[in-house]
């Protein structure tokens, strides 16, 4: 039932809201505006190319990102009024959303991994299998959780609202899976990648490959340094030492930039993942998707070391 009042004891909820509406704006017009900055670049490297699962996994995270980014606005700001089962409802996307998109990025890790351990199948199902348990343990708990989910409109004082009562103890579960996650894909990375560093120092041609590696790393760690910084933030969120006024200022701030890390990371970093790899091709003058696999042949050449250790 919607609530509607101009009580003035209302005001610390009014102001926990616009408060919270700042971060989440600012985090949404980074969203479309790295998508827009980047949009030249993304007809080059990806609409013109020939398409891959690559291609679909780039497309369908950025855009995926950008409508939760649209979801978000309209959840806070209410450009449409919503009411009690609108709220719930749209809740409930954004929250399966932000989901779908870290499952996505996490498939685009596995095909990262893939591609470095020169298309290993034992590294693959060993990725897959972590992954899966993983995400179906997620999903069991999100299912869980949505039964505890409540939401209703109120409009105070002119202002439109969705109020949601979210427990957190089984979101704290399914952040540390995801920390578990990433951990395992960070160290199979950096460890392939010292690898074939020791490798390519007994090549003279290894400056091209080197750097596809160089390349590969830097996406990963700053992808992998947001989602730490994201984690730590939820941690502190979810700690009893940040106390249970909802509408205190230093909850709303720490909120706020919370949220502001998790959509920079999913929605902006994620796509880099795809597109920092095609562009550093595009000067190579290599076609990244000049073969199959996961990833394009030249892609496996400029990862492949001649040796005679099997990955």
């Amino acid at each position: 039932m919607t609530i509607i009042s101009n009580d003035p004891s209302w005001w610390p909820l009014i102001n926990s809201h616009i408060i919270s509406s700042y971060f989440i704006v600012v985090a949404s017009v980074a969203v479309i505006y790295n998508w827009a900055r980047a949009f030249g670049q993304e007809v080059e490297l990806i609409w013109k190319q020939n398409w891959s699962l690559m291609t679909v996994l780039y497309l369908t995270v950025r855009y995926i990102g950008i409508i939760y980014a649209g979801m978000n606005i309209q959840m806070t700001l209410q450009i449409i009024p919503l009411k009690d089962a609108g709220c719930l409802y749209m809740y409930f996307a954004l929250y399966w959303t932000m989901w779908l998109l870290i499952a996505i990025l996490g498939v685009i890790m596995i095909a990262r991994l893939y591609a470095m351990y020169q298309r290993s199948r034992k590294v693959l199902i060993l990725l897959v299998v972590v992954f899966t348990a993983i995400n179906v343990a997620n999903i069991v708990m999100v299912a869980i959780n949505m039964k505890y989910i409540s939401a209703e409109q109120v409009i105070l004082s002119g202002t439109y609202q969705c109020v949601v009562e979210n427990p957190r103890i089984l979101s704290i579960i399914s952040w540390i899976l995801m920390a578990v996650w990433e951990f395992f894909t960070l160290c199979l990375a950096v460890w392939i990648a010292l690898k074939h560093f020791r490798e390519l120092r007994q090549h003279s041609a290894s400056g091209f490959i080197r750097d596809c590696f160089t390349v590969l790393m830097k996406t990963h760690m700053s992808y992998f340094a947001s989602f730490v910084a994201v984690f730590c933030f939820t941690l502190g969120y979810f700690s009893p030492t940040m106390g249970n006024d909802p509408y205190s200022p230093k909850i709303l701030i720490y909120f706020g930039f919370l949220e502001v890390f998790v959509t920079v990371q999913s929605a902006v970093l994620g796509p880099r993942l795809i597109l920092g790899v095609r562009e550093y091709h595009a000067k190579s003058i290599i076609d990244i998707d000049a073969g199959p696999g996961l990833m394009s042949i030249a892609f496996q050449e400029c990862v492949h070391v001649s040796t005679s250790n099997s990955v």
